[in-house]
C-alpha cells in the first residue's frame, strides 16, 4: 500500500541458558507480529541462549539445546509469512560466530554473522565468538538446509523492501556494515542488538539510531535484550526502537519485566524517493550483495501512523519556537547581506495589512536590528486600491508605528483608473485584468520609489502562492529581494505568531492580522467587508501546502497524496473535496512555472524550496494530464 510496511522490534521475556523457553517467547511474539499484518519482526541478539550465557557458548549441550529450541520454531512458524530476525550462536569449522538468522515460513534464508565484537570494559566477546567480516559467498549445511551464509546477503520482496541485516557492535563501529548495504539498495536494516544500561546511554544509543536511518535514507529497526540477562555486571533494560529518516517513530518501555512488541509504520517508498534526489547516495559505491527473494509479506490493510497535516510545521511547540527564531534569523542576515552587497540605503517594502508582508516587515525590522541601522531607513508603503478593507489598513499603519518605521501612503485608485481607461477596459468588468492592473501598479510604484531613495524592494510572496502561482507576473510577483519565497503559508501564520509572544506591544496587533481573512483585496468590498478570501477561490491553504510537500520531498505519486491527505485531514475534508484542490494543485503548478522561472533571489529557510536556480528546475512547458490520471478513478 504505497510503499507502507509494518515494521516490529519485540523484546522477549527471557530465560538464560534455556532456548525451549526462550523459543516459546519468540514464537508467541512472532504470532502477534504477524497478526499485526507486520511485515518483519526483530528479535535481541543471542535471543535463543541469551547474550550473557559467556562461557556456557563453550558447552555443547547449549548448542544442541539451542538448535533444538531454533527446529521447533521453524516447525511452528511455516505458516508465518512475516520474516523474523533472531539472533542465534552458529558453530562452523571450530569457530563460533554471534548471529542473526533470517527466518520465513519454516525455513531459514539466511544466517548473517556479527562483523565487530567488542572487547572492552563490560565486553569480552571475542572470548567466545570469532568476527564473520570477512565471509562472503559462503552457504553451510545447518539443521538439513542448505543455507546462504556471510556479511554480504540482503533480503528483498517483489515491491519495495530491501532487507539488511547488521548486528549490535556493528552499528557503533567506525564503518557500521548497513553503510554499504544502503549504498547496494537496502531502505530497512535490523539490529538484534545486547546493549546495556549505563547512565546516558539510552539518549545516545537512540540518538545513533535515529541519525544512521537519517544518514542512510532507511529505516532502522533496533532490538536490544531485557532484564532477563545476568545482572552480574550489567543491566539490559530491553530497549527496542523503529526510526525512519532520522526520525523516531516508537520504541519500547525499558526496564519492563514482560515481554513487549513495539510496531511502526515506515513508508519505503518514500525513502527511495528521498535516495533518487540524493547525489551523495547515488555517488557511494554499490557494493556486491546476494539477494535473497523473500516469499509475499504482511501489508497493512490500514495505516495506524499518524500522518501530519501540516509538514512544514513542527507539532512540538517548543520544536516549533526553536523553528521560528531560526528562520527569523535566516530572514533577517539574508536581508543584511544583499542590502550590502546592492549597497542600498533604504528597505522598500509594500505593507497591506496581512500576514506575508506583516512577516517580511517584521524581519525586516530584525535585520535593521541586528544591523544596527536605522529603522527609520525601513519604507514601509500603504497603497489603498479598490478592494481595502479598513482593517488591513488600520493594521498596516498600527503595525509600521509600532516597529518605528517611515510610513508612506499611496493611494492607486486614481492610478490604476488612468491605466484601465488608458488601454480601454471598462473599470465595471471585474475580470483578473481590472485585479492585475492594480497589482502591478503597486509593484511600479514600490519600484521607483526605491529608485528614488537608493533603496531595495523587499518582496512578500511566499512559497505557497509561488507554488500556485497566485501572484501577478510582473506585479507581486516581482522584487529586489524576495524575503518570504521560502517560507510556506502554514507556517507564516506560525512566524507571525513568533513575533506577537516575543513583543508584547505587537501582540494585539498581530493577533487581529492573524484573524484576518487571506485576500489581495482587489475587488471592491461589500458594505466595508472583504468579498475576496483566496481560499475560497484556490482551496485551503493547509491542503496545498501538504500537497506541496509530499509532491516535492519525494515525488510522491498523486494517488498516494491523495490517499495521505485523506487520512491527515479525516474530519475536516472528505475525499472528494481533496481530490477537487488536488487537481487545482497540479494543474497550477504545471501551468504557472513560467512565473517561477523568472522568480527573484530569496533565501532558502527550510528542505522545500522552489528556486530555478537551486531545488526546483522545470519546463514551463510540461503537460499535466499524466499526474491527474491516478485522480480519476
Amino acid at each position: 500500500m504505497f510503499g507502507f510496511y509494518r515494521i516490529a522490534v519485540a523484546v522477549p521475556s527471557l530465560h538464560l541458558a534455556d532456548p525451549l523457553s526462550n523459543a516459546a517467547e519468540i514464537l508467541a511474539l512472532w504470532r502477534e507480529a504477524s497478526g499485526q499484518e507486520s511485515a518483519v519482526v526483530v528479535f535481541p541478539e543471542l535471543c535463543l541462549t541469551g547474550y550473557t550465557a559467556s562461557d556456557l557458548f563453550f558447552q555443547e549441550r547449549l548448542d544442541q539445546a539451542q538448535n533444538e529450541a531454533l527446529s521447533r520454531i521453524l516447525e511452528e512458524s511455516r505458516s508465518l509469512n512475516t520474516v523474523a530476525v533472531v539472533g542465534i550462536a552458529l558453530r562452523r569449522a571450530d569457530r563460533l560466530y554471534n548471529c542473526a538468522a533470517i527466518l520465513q515460513r519454516g525455513k531459514i534464508l539466511g544466517i548473517v554473522p556479527k562483523s565487530y565484537l567488542p572487547d572492552k570494559r563490560e565486553y569480552y566477546e571475542k572470548r567466545q565468538f570469532n568476527s564473520g567480516q570477512s565471509i562472503r559467498d559462503t552457504t553451510l549445511s545447518f539443521l538439513g538446509m542448505e543455507i546462504p551464509f556471510g556479511v554480504d546477503l540482503l533480503f528483498v520482496d517483489a515491491e519495495d523492501l530491501l532487507l539488511g541485516v547488521e548486528i549490535c557492535e556493528d552499528l557503533w563501529a567506525l564503518t557500521p556494515p548497513s553503510n554499504a548495504m544502503a549504498a547496494a539498495g537496502a531502505n530497512l536494516i535490523a539490529n538484534p542488538s545486547a546493549s546495556n544500561e549505563l547512565v546516558g546511554k539510552a539518549d545516545y544509543r537512540a540518538e545513533l539510531v535515529r541519525t544512521q536511518s537519517a544518514r542512510l535514507l532507511c529505516a532502522y529497526a533496533y532490538a536490544s535484550s531485557g532484564l532477563g540477562e545476568s545482572g552480574t555486571d550489567t543491566v539490559f533494560g530491553g530497549d527496542a526502537m523503529i526510526a525512519e529518516y532520522g526520525s523516531l517513530l516508537g520504541r519500547s518501555e525499558r526496564f519492563r519485566r514482560e515481554g513487549q512488541l513495539v510496531t511502526a509504520e515506515v513508508d519505503l517508498q518514500k525513502l527511495r524517493g528521498l535516495r533518487l534526489a540524493e547525489t551523495s547516495y547515488a555517488d557511494a559505491p554499490a557494493p556486491d550483495f546476494r539477494r535473497i527473494l523473500l516469499a509475499p509479506l504482511p501489508r497493512p490493510k490500514k495505516l495506524r501512523r499518524r500522518i501530519d497535516p501540516h509538514p512544514f510545521v513542527p507539532g512540538n511547540p517548543a520544536e516549533r519556537a526553536r523553528r521560528c527564531e531560526e528562520i527569523s534569523a535566516i530572514q533577517a542576515h539574508a536581508l543584511i547581506r544583499r542590502m550590502e552587497q546592492a549597497r542600498s540605503e533604504r528597505a522598500v517594502i509594500g505593507i497591506s495589512g496581512g500576514l506575508d508582508s506583516t512577516l517580511a516587515l517584521l524581519a525586516t525590522r530584525r535585520a535593521f536590528g541586528i544591523a544596527g541601522w536605522d529603522p527609520k531607513r525601513i519604507l514601509a508603503v500603504t497603497m489603498p486600491g479598490f478592494g481595502t478593507s479598513a482593517r488591513t489598513r488600520q493594521n498596516a499603519v498600527a503595525l509600521c508605528e509600532a516597529l518605528g518605521v517611515t510610513l508612506r501612503e499611496i493611494p492607486i485608485t486614481e492610478l490604476a483608473t488612468l491605466e484601465l481607461a488608458a488601454i480601454g477596459h471598462d473599470p465595471e468588468l471585474r475580470d483578473v485584468t481590472y485585479e492585475n492592473v492594480q497589482a502591478r501598479a503597486r509593484t511600479e510604484i514600490l519600484m521607483n520609489l526605491a529608485n528614488r531613495q537608493k533603496g531595495l524592494v523587499v518582496g512578500t510572496g511566499d512559497l505557497s502562492e509561488i507554488a500556485l502561482g497566485w501572484s501577478t507576473y510582473n506585479g507581486d510577483h516581482m522584487s529586489m529581494y524576495a524575503l518570504n519565497a521560502g517560507i510556506p503559508k502554514t507556517l507564516i501564520r506560525y512566524l507571525v505568531e513568533y513575533y506577537a509572544r516575543v513583543d508584547e506591544t505587537l501582540r494585539p496587533i498581530l493577533e487581529d492580522i492573524l484573524d484576518t481573512p487571506v485576500s489581495p483585496e482587489l475587488l471592491p468590498l461589500r458594505e466595508g467587508e472583504i468579498v475576496q478570501e483566496t481560499e475560497k477561490v484556490v482551496g485551503p491553504y493547509e491542503l496545498h501546502d501538504f500537497f506541496l510537500y509530499h509532491f516535492l520531498k519525494y515525488g510522491a505519486d498523486p494517488a498516494k497524496i491523495l490517499h495521505l491527505a485523506t487520512l491527515a485531514f479525516e474530519g475536516r475534508y472528505d475525499a472528494e473535496t481533496i481530490r477537487r484542490w488536488l487537481r487545482v494543485f497540479l494543474r497550477r503548478f504545471f501551468t504557472q512555472q513560467f512565473k517561477r522561472s523568472c522568480m527573484p533571489d530569496g533565501p532558502k529557510v527550510g528542505t522545500v524550496s522552489l528556486s530555478p536556480r537551486a531545488d526546483w528546475r522545470m519546463p514551463s512547458d510540461a503537460e499535466f494530464s499524466a499526474w491527474l490520471a491516478p485522480l480519476e478513478s
